[in-house]
């Protein structure tokens, strides 16, 4: 039997078939394992983290973030597991914007885990801070992301190019409920 990502611990939130666990160091290793994996970052490969310095980073960020503001990325196990399937939740961005992102191992790709956490994520988001609103910041090509986005009442506010990512034909999509003001597009656009 594989050995835990973490050591057990409540879940901070959970979902049907997910717990949800605020970050700490000792979920380094198994986001770390998801993370540096190219198959979950086919969408835009150069962003993948390949040194597990790296992860550690990403991982104090969430955690300063949930210090700071009370909401950010979770850990996702499946429910009563030890493993992690995934991380993902609302972050906010500057400018206020909250972003929704998720991230999954492949073997729980294609599962409704992405849809099932984003519901989760919206509804603390929007309950914390209820004038902010949710947006997915996603590449055109990424179906998956889109289907999740649209299956989730979201709509397309804005199609354009994807400034700094090394692909100059990349295009980048942002979906949100409502439409956005100009201010909350720049932030969502960071």
């Amino acid at each position: 039997m594989p050995a835990p990502d973490s050591a057990p611990r409540t879940p901070e939130d959970s979902t049907d078939r997910l717990d949800l666990y605020r970050p700490t160091l000792d979920d380094v290793d198994g986001l770390h394992a998801i993370l540096s994996d190219p198959r979950v970052w086919e969408h835009f490969p150069s962003l993948r983290p390949t040194e597990r310095a790296q992860t550690v980073g990403r991982v104090r960020r969430w955690m300063a973030v949930w210090d700071a503001v009370g909401l950010d990325t979770w850990v996702a196990r499946e429910r009563g597991g030890d493993r992690i399937v995934g991380y993902g939740g609302c972050s906010v961005l500057p400018g206020g914007v909250w972003n929704l992102g998720y991230r999954f191992a492949p073997a729980a790709q294609g599962r409704g885990f992405a849809t099932e956490l984003s519901r989760r994520a919206i509804s603390r988001a929007e309950a914390a801070r209820p004038a902010s609103p949710v947006i997915a910041y996603l590449l055109e090509h990424n179906a998956a992301s889109k289907a999740v986005a649209e299956k989730l009442g979201m709509k397309l506010v804005h199609r354009g190019p994807d400034a700094g990512n090394p692909d100059p034909s990349a295009v980048r999509l942002v979906y949100a409920f409502r439409d956005l003001a100009d201010t909350e597009l720049a932030a969502a656009l960071h």
